[in-house]
């Protein structure tokens, strides 16, 4: 067991922010399946979610001095950075022109790896209770986080999936971010 095991989030952040390597490696193995989870979701398959899932750590340990406490906690930041990090990957013009020339039988396996790595990493991702949290939202909000954050999902995407107004994604999007927020701070 890590001697960081127990240590206050505080204290850890504090040690990331000074570089400090032990802290790094206990961030990595204790969020990293997580983050992989959240990368999966959004990146097709499992070999690319592991090239992005590489970038995501080098971003966070280049970046943790960006972190505010203020604005969040640190695993929802580092989720934001994995989501972000991963839709960049699957908007790039070389992963758009690697699935126009797929074969048809490699995009169905692709998708069927796909699924079962979303059922692997969804219960490996409840072990930070967030999954908990998330079913505290109504149902109609819930979806809206999941798709966006989980899936990838933009905003548009997701209002013509629900064949709903853009206009009320949005605001039901703003109403689930005000309460997760308020679920969070009671957690903590």
């Amino acid at each position: 067991m890590s001697p960081l095991h127990n240590l206050p989030e505080e204290t850890l952040i504090l040690l990331l922010k000074k570089k400090n390597q032990q802290a790094f490696s206990y961030l990595y193995d204790n969020y990293s399946e997580a983050l992989y989870g959240v990368v999966c979701r959004i990146v097709a398959s499992s070999e690319h979610a592991e090239e992005v899932i590489q970038d995501v750590f080098v971003k966070i340990w280049k970046h943790v001095d960006l972190f505010d406490a203020e604005k969040g906690r640190l695993y929802t930041w580092m989720i934001s950075i994995a989501r972000n990090t991963a839709l960049d990957y699957r908007k790039s013009k070389a992963v758009l022109n690697e699935q126009k020339n797929q074969p048809l039988s490699n995009i169905v396996n692709s998708k069927e790896e796909q699924d079962q790595t979303q059922i692997e990493q969804s219960a490996k991702a409840d072990f930070i209770g967030f999954r908990n949290i998330l079913d505290k939202l109504k149902p109609e909000w819930r979806i809206l986080i999941e798709m966006a954050y989980y899936e990838g999902y933009t905003q548009q995407e997701i209002a013509e999936q629900l064949d709903v107004p853009l206009g009320t994604v949005k605001t039901r999007t703003r109403a689930a971010f005000l309460q997760l927020q308020q679920l969070l701070k009671e957690y903590r």
